[in-house]
């Protein structure tokens, strides 16, 4: 099914070129840098409410939402394509826009959505694991689906869901690898409690390290003590050559 086009209107104004300086200055404003470019123009420096940005990217679409992007009295179609979080408060800091052709195919990633409850996880003690989360298409703006959905119940131990197996649709096409696994059944790993006779075995070892530690501490006592002793060997002292004679 493919997403309805929001009529979303992003409001953007242009702004300087790019500076750290000019970047602080539009955040304390409440506002966001962002770049848009595409369409075959330069690309140009923009600030947006961030707001409304994240209105669109916790959208049903997501970042794959196509809006109108009003700046300085014009509408074009446009979608979002990049945007940077801050690491700690988790607050926008850039977004990077792209102008849309609506009679021109794009390139995006889709969610892929299993549905039901596989035979093997039903029947056989499996749990599902899903090994591919996202697809890459080809399509038409307009027919950018929000999510892809599959349906899983007849998934069996031995059985690999691939990329080939999802919905077929005339107007998408499908850019991953079609061999790409997307999910399988799996088997349940059990943890095995040990034997009373291994748990006997493994309390009946010495504690080795422990004593290793104590004569390795004791080596290096010993070796502070004695700084002009080479080879753990005491030099013999010398003798009065008076007494000798």
């Amino acid at each position: 099914m493919a997403a309805t086009i929001e009529q979303n209107v992003l409001e953007a104004q242009p702004r300087p070129a790019a500076t750290k300086n000019h970047a602080r200055r539009v955040r304390r404003e409440g506002k966001i840098p962002g770049v848009l470019y595409g369409a075959g123009k330069a690309a140009l420096p923009v600030t947006v409410d961030p707001r409304h940005v994240l209105r669109i990217l916790r959208s049903d679409s997501g970042h794959n939402t196509i809006f109108d992007l009003a700046m300085e009295g014009e509408r074009t179609k446009a979608m979002i394509v990049d945007w940077q979080y801050e690491p700690m408060k988790g607050s926008l800091l850039h977004i990077d826009l792209k102008r849309i052709a609506m009679d021109k195919v794009l390139r995006v990633n889709v969610p892929v959505i299993l549905q039901g409850i596989p035979e093997g996880v039903k029947t056989e003690g499996g749990i599902l694991e899903q090994l591919l989360r996202e697809v890459e298409i080809e399509c038409l703006p307009g027919d950018i689906p929000s999510h892809i959905d599959v349906d899983v119940t007849q998934l069996t131990f031995g059985k690999v869901l691939r990329v080939s197996d999802l919905p077929h649709n005339p107007k998408l096409k499908f850019l991953s690898d079609a061999n790409q696994p997307v999910a399988h059944v799996t088997a349940v790993k059990e943890e095995v409690a040990p034997t009373p006779e291994a748990v006997a075995a493994e309390a009946a070892v010495p504690a080795e390290p422990e004593v290793i530690k104590k004569g390795k501490a004791e080596t290096e006592e010993e070796g502070a003590e004695a700084p002009a002793e080479k080879g753990g060997e005491k030099r013999p002292e010398k003798t009065d050559k008076k007494e000798k004679k």
